[in-house]
């Protein structure tokens, strides 16, 4: 098993509690860091779960690892305003980001959306294009950004939104081919896979995976 520390924000979303998941399970990391506002279900050897207040930096700016694995986000609905939702999706995960990088951090490895263009006229693509621009200037030796389409697993909240995107992914797959196929859905534990598989390569530099290639990634 290699001598290395994951660390995981946003663990208690879809994405993040696949990815912590996985994470325990992979020999790639010894130690495993969630950092959460509440205490994770789950326990294992592997696992620290620090649980901090995210306002308040000074109690998680010490923390320490080799990978930063960033699944963190929201919605305006649930943030209850874009200023809100901006400080979820945006300023944590770039603060989080910086004071890794600080100690020693190598890479980052973020869940973006398929979409994200910090030039977009939608506000939710917009802060996402605008975060991935953001990292892009930090000094990791690689930033693996991923962009999957609509999100496939149980969600332990409920989304109007993209409830009727997961029913047209699930349900409507046979259109998903030739030139869509690269919309099709994205489910959460082959994305986690890629996530591990793509951060466990010798890679460096900003890399954009899009959502055919994290597909590719995880079956190969």
């Amino acid at each position: 098993m290699a001598n290395k520390t994951a660390l995981v924000i946003g663990a208690t979303g879809l994405v993040g509690e696949e990815t912590l998941k996985q994470l325990l399970n992979s020999a790639q990391y010894s130690k495993v860091i969630g950092l959460t506002r509440r205490p994770l279900d789950i326990k294992h050897a592997k696992l620290e779960n620090p649980v901090v207040d995210f306002d308040k930096p000074g109690q998680y700016s010490s923390i320490k690892a080799d990978d930063v694995y960033c699944a963190m986000g929201t919605t305006i609905g649930k943030a209850g305003s874009q200023a809100a939702f901006r400080r979820v999706d945006f300023e944590i995960p770039l603060l989080v980001a910086k004071l890794a990088l600080d100690n020693g951090a190598a890479k980052f490895i973020l869940v973006s959306s398929m979409g994200a263009d910090a030039k977009s006229m939608v506000f939710y693509s917009r802060t996402k294009g605008e975060l991935e621009q953001a990292l892009a200037q930090l000094k990791y030796k690689a930033v693996l950004i991923f962009r999957p389409s609509i999100l496939l697993g149980n969600r332990k909240e409920y989304r109007a939104g993209e409830a009727i995107g997961r029913f047209a992914a699930e349900k409507l797959s046979f259109l998903f081919a030739g030139p869509l196929a690269k919309y099709k859905g994205t489910p959460v534990d082959l994305l986690a896979k890629a996530m591990i598989k793509e951060a466990g390569e010798n890679v460096s530099g900003v890399r954009i995976i899009e959502n055919n290639e994290i597909f590719e990634i995880a079956e190969k």
